[in-house]
C-alpha cells in the first residue's frame, strides 16, 4: 500500500479526474507540487525563489504530458487501478517525468543556443532578459547559460524526489528504480551523441537512428511505459511487449519531430522554420538525404545539404530551397515509411501483449496520435 506524504492528503479532486483527462491532472499535480517547493525556495532566499518561479512558468507553460500518459497507461496495462490512493500515488511518480523533461529541453536549448520554446523566449534567453533589465555588471548571455544549467540540474532533482515522494510503496519503488536509472543515463548518452554528430559530421542513418532510440524512445515512450508498469507490478511477458511497443513507437515519435523541425509550421511548433537546419542537427532525414545524394553521386545536392546544417543565418529562402531538396531525394518518403512499418510493428506488439481495456485501445490510440502530428 501506498506510505502517507504530506502532499498526498486531501487529494480526493484528484482521484476524481486521474482518467479523465491525463493532461489536466499531471499540470493540476504539478501546480501543487511546484507551489510547495517555491516556497521552499524563497524561505533559502527571495532571489532564488524569483528564478524557481521561472522554471515552474516554464514546466506549466505547455507541453503535451506524453510521457505520464504513456507511464499511466504503461501502469494501467499492468493491472494497476483506475481511482484510489494508489492511482494518486502512481500519477505523481508519472508526473516526475515532466521534471525530467523539463531539465532535458531547459539543457538542450541551451546547447543548441535555441531562441524559442513553445513560442516563448528560451530560460537562458529569459535570463540574459532579466540581467540586463536588472543593469547587472557582467556578460548577460553567460548569467543566463549559468542559470538555465541550474535550473535544469534543479528541475532533475526535483524529478527524483517526486518519484520518492509519490506514496508508492517500497517495493513499488524498487521495481520502478531500474527504468527510472536507466532513462535518466540513456537520455543524456543520447543528447551526447547528438552533440558528437555535429562535431564529428556522422553522417549515417545508423549514427542517426542510434540518436533516436537513447534521446528520444528511451525517455519519451519506451521507459516511461516500463517506469508504470513495474510500479503495478508487470509480469515479465508484459514488460517485454511494452518495452518492443515503446521501442518502436518511441523512434517514431522523433522521426516525425525531424520532419517537423523542417516542414512544421512556426505557429503550431512553437519553433522557427528550419531551426534544426540551423542548429545543424544530423537527424535521420538528413542522414537519409545525404545517403541518396551519396548513391546517385549526386556532389551539389551534398554541398548543398552541407552548406545548410549549422549556418545560424541561415534564410527563409534557403530553408524552402532545402526542402524541396529532401522531397527531391527521397528522404521525406523515407522517414515516412520508417515511421509507418515502425507504428505497425509496435501496435503488433500491442495485440501479442494481451493488454486488457481501456489500456489496449488507450496505447493504440496514443501510437497513431504522436506518430501522426503537426507539432
Amino acid at each position: 500500500m501506498p506510505v502517507s506524504h504530506p502532499t498526498t492528503e486531501n487529494s480526493t479532486d484528484e482521484d476524481a479526474v486521474v482518467e479523465h483527462d491525463l493532461p489536466d491532472a499531471v499540470q493540476h499535480l504539478l501546480t501543487r507540487y511546484l507551489r510547495q517547493r517555491r516556497a521552499e525556495a524563497a524561505d533559502l532566499d527571495p532571489a532564488f525563489g524569483t528564478a524557481v518561479d521561472k522554471l515552474a512558468r516554464f514546466v506549466l507553460g505547455g507541453g503535451k504530458r506524453l510521457r505520464p500518459t504513456f507511464a499511466w497507461w504503461g501502469w494501467r496495462a499492468a493491472g494497476g487501478a483506475a481511482q484510489g490512493p494508489e492511482a494518486v500515488a502512481a500519477l505523481r511518480a508519472a508526473s516526475a517525468l515532466e521534471l525530467l523533461q523539463a531539465c532535458a529541453l531547459v539543457h538542450d536549448d541551451l546547447i543548441d543556443d535555441s531562441d524559442t520554446r513553445r513560442g516563448h523566449p528560451t530560460v537562458h534567453r529569459e535570463f540574459a532578459a532579466l540581467h540586463q533589465e536588472s543593469d547587472f555588471r557582467g556578460e548577460p548571455g553567460s548569467f543566463g547559460t549559468a542559470a538555465a544549467v541550474l535550473l535544469g540540474d534543479l528541475a532533475l532533482a526535483w524529478a527524483d524526489d517526486l518519484v520518492q515522494e509519490s506514496g508508492m510503496g517500497a517495493d513499488a519503488l524498487r521495481r520502478a528504480r531500474e527504468p527510472w536509472r536507466a532513462m535518466r543515463t540513456e537520455v543524456m548518452a543520447g543528447q551526447y551523441l547528438d552533440v558528437l554528430g555535429q562535431f564529428r559530421d556522422d553522417e549515417t542513418p545508423q549514427a542517426a537512428l542510434r540518436i533516436c532510440e537513447l534521446k528520444a524512445a528511451s525517455y519519451t515512450v519506451q521507459r516511461p511505459l516500463e517506469l508504470g508498469a513495474q510500479l503495478a507490478g508487470a509480469d515479465p511477458a508484459t514488460l517485454e511487449s511494452l518495452g518492443r511497443f515503446g521501442a518502436d513507437i518511441g523512434v517514431a515519435f522523433q522521426l516525425r519531430d525531424d520532419l517537423l523541425g523542417v516542414f512544421g509550421d512556426p505557429e503550431v511548433t512553437g519553433k522557427p522554420a528550419g531551426d534544426d537546419l540551423r542548429e545543424g542537427k544530423r537527424t535521420v532525414l538528413i542522414a537519409e538525404a545525404v545517403d541518396s545524394a551519396r548513391r546517385q553521386d549526386d556532389q551539389q545536392a551534398l554541398a548543398e545539404l552541407r552548406g545548410v546544417l549549422g549556418d545560424a543565418d541561415l534564410d527563409p529562402a534557403r530553408v524552402e530551397r532545402t526542402r524541396g531538396l529532401l522531397t527531391r531525394l527521397g528522404a521525406v518518403d523515407a522517414v515516412e515509411r520508417r515511421i509507418t512499418d515502425l507504428t505497425g510493428s509496435a501496435i503488433r506488439a500491442l495485440r501479442s501483449a494481451g493488454v486488457a481495456e481501456p489500456a489496449a485501445t488507450e496505447l493504440a490510440e496514443l501510437a497513431i496520435a504522436v506518430t501522426d502530428r503537426t507539432r
